[in-house]
């Protein structure tokens, strides 16, 4: 049945359509608030009386760095180098322009941040040797120190996962992990460090990573189903939609309605429909074309697809308040995907050590700039997202980056960080922010959690929040 919760002016915030094992979160409608007043009834206040919307965290992580050239903008005034000057710098819109590698992001640019100048001290060797990849994948959300080794694993809690602890109350799921490449949490992937450290960049605390979902199939019904397996696996047997299950709720709810909700649900049905038989096809494709084989670098001419699903899934949780705080691998640390589509012959690890060969370097700037083109992607379907009048991309942090810096050299510093929406104009956009010193990325994860809300007094190697990126 629909949940009964309501305002006296209409539906309430969590309102939810339920059937056979199924729950259906709603998105932000005209009749779950008063007029002039906030859906979200219960979120916080901010300065002025007014009630804040919440905000969501999305990270999203890449592996093997990146062409530094290629990557860093240009400054379009002469305003001093950090380098030469010794100062912090702040470019805004007209005072820089997007590197080749970022271009996929130009009609957003006033909705991007870029930060060059992070570090993740951690993720470098010290004492302990090889290993970079796993000790960047494994530092990029918790600046925490991973203890070497291939079993008894050690290393700290990760930024999401700080935030989804105080938030977990608030949401049907406190957070959501999503991947393209499975798992391996037992083994050595690099140099004597276990595989759980280049498979996930989500850790609930220093013993315990976060599983990710790399099946859309299974990240859809963990997003919508009630837990029960038994009912799921019916479900799945009767090959009957979710909106087809929640059918008579909806059709309830829908009469009740004006006529920009019924617009507005209609296109959200619409989209999770979409997303079912998207996901419908990649079943039947894999059951038809795929061995049961371990394929190390998965389906190649599905990775665009498999990316998009997960993207679309994001934005649908954020969108109805399923979850606030979400982390996708684009892959694994020190992953091996081929990329083909785009003309890429080598392995992507592999072409990362180009030792300045021409051809390497071209071929990993179109990787770099493709894996952008997937960013930019999911910042349109949010910003593209009403949300009550502001888009949902604005309501919103995303965080893109890789662990490493250049992955000829295995560096740790100036790390190729993208930030992406205001978290509820909590965060200024449209800049290019310069460290003359280097900063400790954990400076930035404190900095992003008081923009949702969830401040912490410390994480990793942090040394205090990171200024010039929040208004306060």
């Amino acid at each position: 049945m629909v949940e009964t919760q309501t305002t006296a002016h209409g539906l309430s915030r969590r309102h939810l359509l339920r059937g056979a094992g199924f729950t259906m979160g709603l998105p932000l409608l005209e009749a779950m608030t008063p007029a002039g007043k906030s859906a979200y009834a219960d979120a916080p206040a901010i300065s002025g009386g007014a009630v804040a919307s919440p905000t969501r965290m999305a990270c999203l992580f890449v592996p093997n760095g990146v062409i530094q050239e290629n990557w860093i903008p240009k400054a379009t005034e002469a305003i001093g180098d950090p380098e030469k000057t010794g100062k912090d710098s702040t470019l805004s819109d007209g005072q820089w322009q997007l590197s080749p590698s970022l271009q996929p992001l130009a009609s957003l640019k006033s909705k991007v941040n870029v930060l060059s100048g992070l570090a993740l001290d951690n993720g470098r060797a010290h004492k302990d040797g090889a290993g970079d990849h796993a000790r960047g994948g494994s530092t990029f959300l918790t600046a925490a120190r991973p203890v070497k080794t291939s079993s008894n694993i050690r290393l700290g809690t990760s930024v999401d996962q700080i935030a989804a602890s105080q938030l977990k109350d608030q949401t049907r799921l406190p957070s959501i992990e999503l991947g393209l490449e499975t798992s391996r949490n037992a083994g050595s992937c690099d140099s004597g460090y276990s595989c759980a450290y280049s498979s996930n960049i989500s850790w609930r605390n220093e013993r315990q990573p976060m599983p990710k979902e790399t099946i859309p199939r299974a990240a859809f019904e963990r997003m919508f189903g009630s837990g029960d397996a038994a009912s799921m696996q019916k479900q799945r047997q009767r090959r009957q939609s979710i909106l087809d299950v929640v059918a008579a709720d909806a059709r309830r709810i829908m009469r009740d309605l004006g006529q920009t909700d019924r617009r507005k649900l209609d296109e959200y049905f619409s989209s999770v429909r979409e997303i079912e038989q998207r996901i419908e096809r990649t079943e039947a494709a894999d059951a038809q074309a795929m061995p049961d084989l371990d394929v190390p670098f998965g389906r190649i001419d599905t990775f665009a697809e498999h990316a998009e699903l997960m993207f679309d899934l994001m934005v649908v949780g954020f969108q109805t308040d399923t979850t606030r705080v979400a982390t996708l691998m684009l892959d694994n640390a020190g992953g091996n995907r081929v990329y083909r589509e785009i003309g890429v012959r080598g392995a992507h690890h592999g072409l990362s050590h180009h030792r300045d060969k021409d051809e390497s370097v071209d071929q990993l700037k179109k990787v770099d700039r493709y894996l952008v083109e997937k960013l930019a992607m999911f910042l349109q379907k949010l910003e593209a997202t009403d949300m009550g009048g502001v888009s949902l991309l604005d309501q919103s942090m995303v965080l893109y980056g890789s662990g490493i810096g250049d992955g000829n050299r295995h560096t740790h510093d100036n790390l190729p960080i993208v930030l992406a929406g205001s978290a509820n104009g909590s965060i200024p956009t449209g800049r290019w922010i310069r460290y003359a010193e280097e900063q400790p990325m954990a400076n930035l994860f404190l900095t992003m959690l008081d923009a949702m809300g969830t401040p912490a007094e410390s994480i990793g190697d942090s040394t205090g929040r990171l200024p010039r990126v929040a208004t306060s």
